[in-house]
């Protein structure tokens, strides 16, 4: 599975990145901003993407939107988030994402399981 990730943290990046490459994915891009995320989508073409909600002074669900309107028919985005899933449940639920992983819980086989369940609810792995 070919992975975006998205997130304001750098340090945060580096160790998701880690964390799932150890895991078998393999991390095509990492992006801190909306716009380096749609540009780095579209020159990696990931599967998924993990999209933080709080991209600092910029919304993860502005990204959902606009790799959601740009390549409709390839990525899954998963947001995700160290706020608890029912702070966003609604919001999440009426994005096109695919659903909502707690940063807490971020591992190849949550992110597996959020992309087959294919829902706005947290994974309980």
């Amino acid at each position: 599975m070919r992975v975006l990730l998205v997130d304001d943290s750098v340090e945060f990046l580096a160790a998701a990145r880690r964390l799932l490459e150890r895991e078998g994915l393999q991390v095509v891009a990492t992006a801190t901003t909306i716009a380096e995320a749609v540009r780095r989508a579209r020159e990696t073409s990931p599967d998924v993407a993990l999209v933080d909600i709080d991209l600092g002074g910029e919304s993860g669900f502005e990204v959902v939107r606009r790799l959601l309107h740009d390549r409709e028919d390839h990525v899954r985005v998963v947001l995700i988030s160290s706020h608890a899933a029912e702070d966003f449940a609604d919001l999440v639920a009426e994005s096109r994402a695919v659903g909502f992983l707690s940063k807490s819980r971020l591992s190849a086989a949550a992110i597996r399981e959020v992309l087959e369940r294919g829902s706005g609810e947290e994974t309980r792995s």
